[in-house]
């Protein structure tokens, strides 16, 4: 893997010397935020980059964008890669290797997900707390590379409670509403039955997708710190009495776009400072 890394970083060298401190990964629908950006230093498409996943699902544009967002320099995953598309665990979580490698210090998640908890509502954000990853395979399965992290990581807090508090108290001067919840990931393509989504919400989950858990493990794995937002985008079968399709997850991400791209603009920022304040939290070696 760390072959590939390399070989990865090697192209990207050669395009542009830019360090990200913030790596962000946009679900489905949330592509349009790269238009908020002030400055793109390049854009990258991911097949151009040798070894590197292309993403294959509709609402994902699949390259890199890399410049600042008020003054916070951010590499953008522009659409992500998912296990359901055929790719091994260890080709999901590259982009996430592949941007630590290049500086980036935090790993800011966002998601498209349906909704268990009956206390949310299509277009609810929510700051993810914790995860269930039983029904994928860890990333970290393999070979273990001590110069990226402990071969048994302690997952007791893979989401940073410091950018948790942050992304709340930003959501609260804007009058977002927003709530934190347990995320599970699951491996799609196909929507879960409303029999598995009992069992879920028995468990104490609040939202359910197929994303996000891989890539956080593996970025708290690399050191860097943790944070993510589920967008509900549906409510799950079983909760819902209507069908379940994508569309709807692209439509709910549009609609969502306004105050979604506020939250984030303002989160960045807030996230930067207090990196600022504390600059040996996190090496980038």
């Amino acid at each position: 893997m760390r072959d590939k890394v390399r070989e990865c970083i090697s192209y990207i060298r050669k395009i542009t010397d830019f360090e990200p401190e913030i790596a962000m990964i946009l679900g489905s629908g949330l592509g349009g935020y790269t238009r908020q950006m002030d400055e793109v230093i390049c854009s990258i498409p991911y097949s151009r980059i040798p070894g590197f996943p292309v993403s294959t699902v509709s609402g994902h544009a699949g390259k890199f964008v890399m410049g600042y967002i008020k003054g916070v320099p951010v590499i953008f995953m522009d659409g992500r890669v998912h296990y359901y598309e055929g790719y091994a665990p260890e080709d999901v979580v590259l982009p996430v290797r592949v941007m630590r490698a290049m500086g980036a210090k935090v790993l800011f998640l966002t998601n498209a997900a349906g909704g268990l908890n009956e206390e949310y509502a299509p277009g609810s954000l929510v700051v993810l707390r914790d995860h269930v990853s039983l029904y994928v395979p860890n990333p970290l399965i393999g070979r273990n590379d001590p110069d990226e992290g402990v071969r048994f990581p302690d997952m007791t807090e893979v989401y940073d409670r410091s950018l948790r508090k942050i992304i709340a108290d930003c959501a609260s001067v804007k009058d977002i509403p927003i709530s934190e919840g347990v995320y599970c990931q699951l491996s799609g393509p196909s929507y879960e039955t409303p029999f598995e989504i009992m069992i879920l919400s028995r468990l104490g989950v609040d939202l359910v997708g197929m994303s996000t858990v891989m890539e956080a493990i593996t970025g708290h794995h690399l050191g860097m710190k943790v944070c993510g937002i589920s967008l509900v985008t549906n409510m799950a079968a079983g909760i819902s009495t209507q069908p379940l399709n994508h569309d709807e997850v692209k439509q709910a991400g549009k609609d969502s776009s306004e105050y979604f791209a506020v939250l984030v603009t303002d989160s960045l920022c807030a996230i930067k400072q207090h990196l600022d304040a504390e600059p040996h939290t996190v090496s980038k070696d």
